[in-house]
């Protein structure tokens, strides 16, 4: 328990103080952000806003996890290091999109056959290692089976494996891209996720198979690979995001820019599939699920009747150009997204109580 405060405080304290500095140096290298055209009117005025912000949290998350371990003395698991490596790995591939956006005043950054095989290398090499390095229990960080609250199903193997952890790799890193939108929407939002991951492997740790013996009922006992470590590292991206969300919220000192936005979530889904908790990531990240289908939508439709069913695709920008003032979006949006990690929780919990 002392690991998870640590961490959490430790990351919190680095993003508040250290969020300021990065901004004073971004600034003074004109890496501002770039505003599209056709966008919200509302928007023009942040163009020149310092971007890549999300190098602020990704070095607070991996420098609060570090300091946790050296002051509690705990040695560092293999599906924490994994996870931190997944979120770095993919916060590199959104700082060099970042870059070209700024440095060769190129709005789509990275080309993106480019992007995506960074993304896709990152992730392989995660799905790859994460069912390897069996513990002294025969436990890997991840199981080959698909999970919901637990493991279900029969074995999927390892190439189907890697495949379905590419797809939610994916899906959700740039469904966290999709909703940083707006000051403060995706940052506020993945403080509620990573609160909630933070209990459930808390949970987890006190119901672990590995203290079966201490529990009154050890058959219902949970088989996950080092949780207590895997909610270190929640918090600790929670503390730092909720550090950065003081900067980050309306009116907007600094953007996450596709740095921030990737990395998030790369750990998003990081953390679901070393805690056998994949599709339950669908609810608990709600939001950027809604967001991320209005995308699709908006597209399939314009594609098959050449009409459009949202004013403006992603969601958030439909309801601002619907007359909702910024903050008002935001704060919607922040409730739907509390309801989905209530929700979700709320299942998690059935699910282990019925089993």
């Amino acid at each position: 328990m002392n690991q998870i405060l640590f961490s959490g405080a430790i990351g919190l304290f680095l993003t508040l103080i250290g969020t300021p500095l990065l901004i004073k140096l971004l600034a003074r290298k004109g890496y501002g952000q770039y505003i599209r055209d056709d966008g919200p009117r509302g928007h023009h005025s942040k163009r020149g806003t310092p971007t890549m912000g999300g190098i602020a949290f990704i070095l607070a998350t991996l420098a609060a996890y570090a300091l946790t371990k050296v002051i509690t003395g705990e040695a560092p698991t293999f599906p924490g290091v994994l996870v931190l490596f997944l979120m770095a790995g993919m916060g590199v591939v959104g700082f060099l999109d970042d870059y070209i956006k700024i440095v060769k005043r190129r709005s789509l950054g990275l080309r993106a056959g480019a992007k995506l095989s960074g993304q896709l290398v990152v992730g392989s090499l995660f799905a790859v290692l994460a069912i390897r390095f069996a513990d002294d229990r025969g436990l890997t960080p991840a199981s080959l089976k698909l999970s919901f609250v637990t493991d279900f199903g029969w074995t999927i193997g390892p190439v189907l494996f890697v495949v379905w952890a590419l797809f939610m790799i994916l899906a959700m890193s740039n469904g966290v891209n999709l909703t940083d939108g707006l000051d403060g929407l995706a940052t506020g939002a993945s403080v509620m996720v990573f609160a909630g991951y933070t209990f459930i492997g808390l949970w987890q740790f006190q119901n672990s198979c590995a203290n079966a013996m201490s529990l009154t009922d050890p058959g219902s006992c949970i088989e996950v690979r080092d949780p207590l470590d895997l909610a270190v590292v929640a918090s600790a991206l929670m503390g730092a995001c909720l550090g950065f969300l003081w900067w980050n919220t309306s009116p907007a000192k600094i953007f996450m820019g596709d740095t921030g936005s990737l990395a998030l979530g790369g750990a998003l889904a990081g953390l679901a599939i070393c805690s056998r908790t994949q599709l339950l990531l669908a609810l608990l990240g709600g939001l950027f699920v809604l967001i991320t289908l209005s995308v699709v939508i908006q597209v399939g439709s314009f594609k098959m009747t050449g009409k459009r069913v949202f004013k403006m695709a992603p969601l958030q920008h439909h309801f601002e150009l619907k007359g909702w003032s910024e903050v008002l979006v935001v704060v919607r949006f922040w409730t739907i997204q509390g309801i989905c990690v209530i929700v979700g929780l709320g299942l998690f919990y059935a699910g282990w109580a019925a089993g």
